[in-house]
């Protein structure tokens, strides 16, 4: 991997199908990526969804990665290991077998149809922030350290499995 690599943070959930499965195995894909190396990931989080509350709990986790990709061909990848995994877009904020968001590459602000950096309502999202401390806690998002984000995570529903 080139000393020009990008570093980048990937969440993952699922709450279908064995969600906890299909997390690992993204895990496992992500190793494959082209010109891509898997730093760290963070140990699974279940969580209840965000929006309909008619679906199961989610299992969570986050993933840092060096890549070599552009942020849209990192996207492209992401989302095809999506579609791998059955992905179906049937409702918004609702169940799947596989999400796979791209939420931070290296210090980047993009604000582009198909993707936006650092991903929208990350910064509110205890099943990001909380995955994300493990492997990164020196992290900072904006101008924010996320050890501040984390201080007003005090009612989150969360449990680390």
């Amino acid at each position: 991997m080139s000393e020009f690599a990008h570093q980048a943070y990937i969440g993952l959930g699922s709450n279908l199908n064995g969600p906890r499965e299909h997390v690992e195995q993204a895990l496992i894909a992500l190793k494959r990526l082209p010109v891509t190396r898997l730093l760290a990931a963070s140990p699974c989080y279940a969580s209840k969804p965000v929006g309909p509350q008619d679906q199961p709990d989610f299992i969570n986790a986050v993933a840092r990665i060096t890549t070599r990709l552009s942020p849209l061909a990192l996207l492209d990848q992401l989302q095809a290991l999506e579609q791998q995994h059955q992905r179906r877009r049937l409702r918004h904020w609702g169940p799947r077998t596989l999400d796979l968001d791209l939420l931070l590459f290296d210090d980047l602000s993009l604000d582009l149809p198909r993707l936006k950096l650092p991903h929208p309502a990350m910064q509110e999202r205890a099943f990001v922030l909380f995955p994300l401390a493990d492997i990164a806690p020196e992290l900072t998002i904006g101008a924010t350290r996320l050890e501040d984000l984390l201080l007003h995570m005090k009612d989150h529903d969360l449990q680390r499995l």
